[in-house]
């Protein structure tokens, strides 16, 4: 009996990309678009119709061999084939060419570099080092780019492993505090903790106002901190985002 192709197989014909994964001995394959796995596996984006090119699990998306509805009732418990395609797109492995990783690597390593040269300057002279420089650390610490982790998740890796090879620490945010009440003294002290340095502490009418430097990291939790503690009473301002001389630090 010959192979009835449907209009939903021909999808696959059109800037197609292959999600694959091997479950319980046989192979599924699911037909997404091009630059939205990576997108759903990072959570950017949440629509799964921006995703998949049809709600359809196969076993050859090349060749338009649909999976039989009782294989995936036994291997997958179900046959929701919108569920089952999440699964394959979550576990699955992306099928690129050679030409497409090594181009997709490349992209994914200046992406990372460039964000580890936005977030970070030398402790010493607190200037931002040009994309180059942090680029040039990367490849001395040999790191390795994964192609299914974001450029802002792996530049927390990178900013700690080229550490060995040059001074470098996160830049500092610069944030105002100002709190009144009986209970001020106690969460100053408290916010103080989370600072890496008091710039300016001013007490007038029983209301502090600090001005200090926090790593980015600490943000949330200072202003989790803030608001549970003076029920929403105090304020919290970012005044500036990075603390940084303008310029480029060179080698």
């Amino acid at each position: 009996m010959s192979k009835i192709f449907t209009p939903t197989n021909q999808i696959r014909l059109t800037n197609v990309a292959i999600v694959r994964l091997k479950k319980g001995g046989k192979r599924y394959e699911i037909a997404c678009y091009r630059n939205k796995v990576l997108s759903w596996r990072n959570k950017l984006e949440k629509d799964i119709d921006e995703v998949l090119q049809t709600h359809t699990v196969f076993t050859n998306v090349s060749k338009g061999q649909v999976a039989k509805k009782e294989d995936l009732v036994k291997i997958f418990g179900t046959d929701n084939q919108t569920e089952i395609c999440k699964e394959i797109l979550e576990k699955g492995e992306l099928q690129v060419s050679d030409k497409e990783r090594h181009s997709q690597i490349d992209s994914l390593f200046k992406d990372i570099a460039t964000t580890v040269a936005d977030k970070c300057v030398n402790p010493e002279t607190k200037r931002p080092y040009p994309v180059s420089i942090i680029e040039k650390a990367m490849k001395d610490t040999h790191f390795s780019v994964n192609v299914n982790r974001s450029a802002k998740q792996q530049a927390l890796d990178v900013i700690q492993m080229i550490k060995k090879e040059i001074p470098l620490e996160r830049a500092q945010m610069r944030v105002r505090i100002t709190l009144g009440g009986k209970d001020a003294k106690k969460v100053i002290e408290k916010a103080v903790k989370l600072a890496t340095s008091i710039e300016e502490e001013n007490w007038e009418s029983g209301t502090a106002n600090i001005i200090c430097l926090i790593d980015p990291g600490s943000f949330r939790n200072l202003d989790d901190m803030i608001r549970s503690d003076t029920k929403g009473h105090g304020q919290f301002e970012l005044l500036n985002l990075k603390e940084m001389v303008e310029g480029e630090q060179t080698l």
